[in-house]
């Protein structure tokens, strides 16, 4: 009998063992699927969604591994296996849901006796986390030995639920700051993005942790962590060495869904080097005018008009300093180096609180802070520019430099030239910039830049300008804790320009302007916690403009001497936003900003009689005011609101809303920028311009983030901007307010962009459909212009069509195509002619009711880059290309003369034919 009871429990254990693992095989989610042209990290993703499962792998090692399978009711381990057929991939299941991934070896997912070992706070502990059954294997398939340690933060038990992990981003071959990397955990999903400096910041609950790094072209990485308690831990990026098969990439794909900002593009110094220029250098306004709500007035014009507003509207800091001209040789450059420069970032709307004192846009150009590890160097030789940048450690790790310097042999070239007037003409610049980054101690880094420019131009024996720019600035950045940092930054800006003719002796002079800024700025970033994000801080600017000087040069001269009252003000702002995340999918960025502004003596302000045009005639008193007296003041709140819903991991909706105040003003008498174009403080008769603009936008990303999709819609309102009576003189005016006018805009529009950057094919496609509209309607019935009404602005442009494609056949050769078409821009026309005051007068059409001929232009360029050897001297690459492929003749200004008593029209043409170029390019 008792043997009878054994065989009986043997047979029934046997049956429990049998059904409990049918009933696993029962409970097995089966797949189905297709999955087409997937990245192995998005296939990953799906997986673990339908399954449950937890993949482990090296990103490095699937990074040019692509999917393309349809499966039909199959066990994970089948989905695998077809997907890693006749392939080096192998994978590995453990019973706790968690699947390996590794290439070329099998594993067994055990882990080794000596697996655990000790540790010491904040140093990292040799837990061995990922599927390597011996640290050999681990480093002969060159895993990064960092992502397989555990780093522990913060001594003892914890004392809260949650701790703060915060530190600095570094590239580890030059040890720059990495702006703008994502650093997360995916449960619970909390994370952020690097800032300037390459700090972050994360309020994490206690416990064990994987923080996720991804940057675009550099190597995603993980960090395992054990948080205990607030601490720091600072995380080098290796360089992503781009796979032979094709182009990926994968950092911050989603970022135009997920990202906070609306109205913001970035570029870097990669992407700008592929869109073709006219003379071969890589220029950053030329590539900024190719996104959508970007344009300017014409060919050889980098003036800036973002969502229909003026040149003036537009903020330029390069290194937090202003600068008020941007370009070289009347617009053909740029007026920076791109050899030094790191990130270039234009704020369309939804412009962040710290950013004030111009209505449009805020366009912020950084430099790289300089290798802090090995002397290198980079530099370019082309057919009218030169260029070279230094840069290396002066204190390994704590002290690096940066110098940069570009030149032209334009004044060369013209000697050579047959043509009498060409050889005897002057083009010429040179930039230089410098940037010094110390790192005082973990809490305290020091930064300081300058650069300076000159141009110098003339044509024949004609009048020669040469204007400069000269800007500095020190900043101070100082961690308080995990959760508080502040930066001090004080900086100079200085523009000026000179026109001197001495062709005859009895006209000869020279005309000078400049204007100074210094600022001082204070700048704090508050991580509260996961959900609430403040910053903070004020600033103030101290301008100091010579509005202009004639003088007369040589003793023929009968120039009298003129020179106009120096203007000086003051502007000062404190500001305050909160980025709040209100759910997972719903957030709120709020911010104010409150601006004052003070025009200060000394100075005389003239009175004029209400209610009629101001002339010199309606003159009715001089007020005289001293040093430091406040001759007007005004003043008001900025507000800033901004929210993004998402409405799937693919797809969400942004809105903004805008208030800015601006004080300083740009007169000119050309649609385009020009170097003598002055600006103009706000007093007591010209006050501050005011606009509002309001933005909607959808972004939709398809094929696993690898094209995005955005519509952007606005509407702008500006009021009290300068505009001009006919006739009116800029230059040399002491009553300048009897020639300009305040007026009010408008302006709207629609934003469409498609943009893939992955892929042999990549670049982006942009649409844009606006319109900006001027009325000028002051009570003085002299002064209303087109009967009141609105009429298009100099710069109205309402189509825009933008295409940049490349195309990379291997990795050392690619092609560049840019096509551009738009609108011609608005124009007033003589009419007719007649007699009056027994004088022939011209009768002209309501201003700017007619519009040139619309433009448009291809341009195409060849990359050759050396071979791809590691160790070389120097690394070297050439760019072929041809601006304006098509010759066409687009109009840059439409012009009219008397000849024989009839009104002739001429059209002037910049590049009327195809330019070529060619640059020769260099690194060590």
């Amino acid at each position: 009998m008792a043997q009878f009871y054994r065989v009986l429990f043997f047979l029934l254990s046997f049956w429990v063992s049998l059904s409990a693992a049918q009933g696993q095989v029962t409970e097995a989610k089966l797949i189905s699927g297709d999955f087409q042209n997937l990245t192995f990290e998005s296939f990953a993703r799906v997986l673990e969604n339908k399954t449950g499962y937890r993949f482990y792998f090296d990103p490095a090692q699937v990074d040019s591994l692509r999917i393309n399978l349809l499966v039909q009711e199959k066990t994970l381990p089948q989905v695998l296996e077809q997907a890693f057929k006749n392939t080096d991939y192998r994978f590995a299941l453990d019973a706790h849901q968690r699947v390996f991934i590794t290439k070329g070896r099998e594993l067994t997912p055990n882990l080794p006796k000596d697996f655990f070992l000790g540790s010491t706070p904040n140093t990292p502990i040799a837990e061995n986390t990922a599927p390597t059954p011996n640290r050999t294997a681990a480093r002969s398939r060159n895993i990064n030995q960092s992502e397989l340690k555990v780093y522990q933060i913060g001594q003892g038990t914890a004392t809260s639920d949650k701790a703060n992990l915060a530190g600095h981003i570094r590239e580890s071959k030059s040890g720059e700051p990495v702006i703008g990397a994502a650093v997360y955990i995916e449960s619970p999903l909390i994370g952020t993005t690097t800032d300037q400096f390459g700090y972050y910041s994360l309020t994490l609950p206690v416990g064990r942790h994987e923080i996720k790094i991804k940057s675009l072209g550099l190597k995603n990485t993980r960090r395992q962590v054990q948080l205990n308690a607030n601490g720091k831990l600072d995380i080098e990026l290796e360089e992503d060495i781009t796979p032979l098969k094709e182009v990926v990439i994968e950092a911050e794909k989603d970022k135009n869904v997920a990202g906070m900002q609306m109205g913001l593009e970035k570029l870097d110094i990669k992407t700008m080097r592929q869109v073709p220029t006219a003379f071969g250098e890589t220029d950053i306004l030329r590539v900024v005018l190719t996104l959508p709500g970007v344009k300017s007035v014409g060919e050889g014009s980098t003036g800036l008009n973002v969502r229909g507003g003026a040149t003036d509207q537009n903020l330029i800091l390069f290194n937090d300093a202003t600068i008020y001209n941007p370009s070289h040789l009347f617009g053909f450059f740029s007026a920076f180096n791109p050899d030094v420069l790191k990130t270039v970032e234009l704020y369309k709307s939804a412009v962040p609180a710290k950013y004030g004192g111009r209505l449009s846009s805020v366009l912020e150009i950084a430099t790289r802070d300089g290798n802090k590890k090995q002397l290198a160097g980079s530099g370019g030789i082309g057919l009218l520019t030169s260029r070279l940048t230094l840069e290396g450690p002066i204190v390994k790790d704590k002290t690096s430099f940066l110098l940069g310097g570009r030149s032209t042999y334009s004044d060369w070239i013209l000697t050579k030239l047959p043509n009498s007037v060409l050889n005897q003409s002057k083009a010429s610049f040179y930039d230089l910039n410098a940037h010094l980054t110390h790192e005082i101690d973990d809490q305290n880094t020091l930064y300081a830049s300058g650069y300076i420019s000159r141009d110098k131009f003339k044509l024949g024996g004609d009048t020669l300008f040469n204007y400069a720019n000269r800007t500095g600035s020190v900043k101070w950045k100082h961690i308080f804790n995990n959760k508080l940092y502040g930066v001090l930054t004080g900086s100079y800006s200085h523009y000026d320009y000179a026109a001197t003719s001495e062709r005859n002796p009895v006209n000869a002079s020279d005309l000078t302007y400049s204007i100074d800024q210094n600022q001082f700025q204070a700048d704090f970033s508050y991580f509260h916690n996961a959900k609430h994000t403040f910053d903070f801080g004020l600033s103030t600017i101290h301008y100091n403009v010579a509005p202009g000087s004639l003088q007369p040069v040589g003793p023929e001269s009968l120039i009298a001497p003129d020179v106009l009252d120096r203007e000086k003000a003051r502007e000062s702002a404190v500001y305050i936003s909160d980025k709040f995340d209100i759910s997972p999918r719903l957030s709120v960025n709020v911010g104010l900003r409150y601006s004052l502004y003070q025009a200060l003596g000394p100075r005389e302000t003239y009175q004029y009689a209400p209610f009629i045009s101001k002339t010199t005639s309606s003159i009715t008193d001089t007020l005289l005011f001293r040093q430091g007296d406040v001759v007007a003041k005004y003043h008001g709140p900025e507000y800033r609101l901004s929210a993004k819903y998402s409405l799937s991991d693919y797809s969400s909706v942004k809105v903004s809303f805008n208030r800015m105040r601006q004080y300083i003003h740009m007169l000119s008498n050309t649609a385009s920028m020009s170097p003598t174009d002055i600006w103009k403080l706000s007093d007591a008769h010209l006050r501050p311009q005011v606009g509002e603009q309001y933005a909607i936008g959808y972004y939709r990303n398809f094929r696993a983030n690898t094209i995005e999709t955005s519509v952007e819609a606005y509407i702008k309102n500006m009021h009290d901007f300068v505009d001009y009576k006919n006739s009116a003189t800029l230059l040399l005016n002491s009553h300048l307010e009897t020639d300009v006018i305040n007026a009010e805009g408008k302006a709207h529009g629609v934003e469409l962009m498609v943009k893939k950057l992955t892929g042999k094919i990549n670049g982006w496609v942009s649409y844009t459909y606006s319109r900006s509209l001027v009325r000028v309607n002051e009570a003085a019935t002299s002064d209303v212009i087109n009967g009141g009404k609105y009429y298009p602005s100099n710069f109205d442009k309402p189509h825009d069509f933008t295409l940049i494609g490349n195309y990379r056949f291997s990795r050392r050769f690619s092609t560049s195509l840019n096509f551009n078409y738009s609108t011609g821009r608005p124009i007033t026309l003589p009419l007719a002619r007649y007699f009056a005051d027994n004088a022939m007068r011209v009768f002209y059409s309501d201003r700017n009711a007619y519009r040139v001929p619309d433009y448009y232009r291809a341009d195409f360029a060849m990359n050759i880059e050396g071979n791809h050897k590691v160790r070389k001297l120097a690394h070297s690459s050439w760019t072929l290309g041809i601006y304006n492929l098509t010759g066409r003749k687009n109009p840059y200004s439409i012009y009219f003369k008397t000849e024989n008593g009839r009104i002739n029209g001429y059209k002037l043409s910049v590049f009327g034919r195809p330019i070529p170029n060619l640059t020769y390019n260099f690194k060590f």
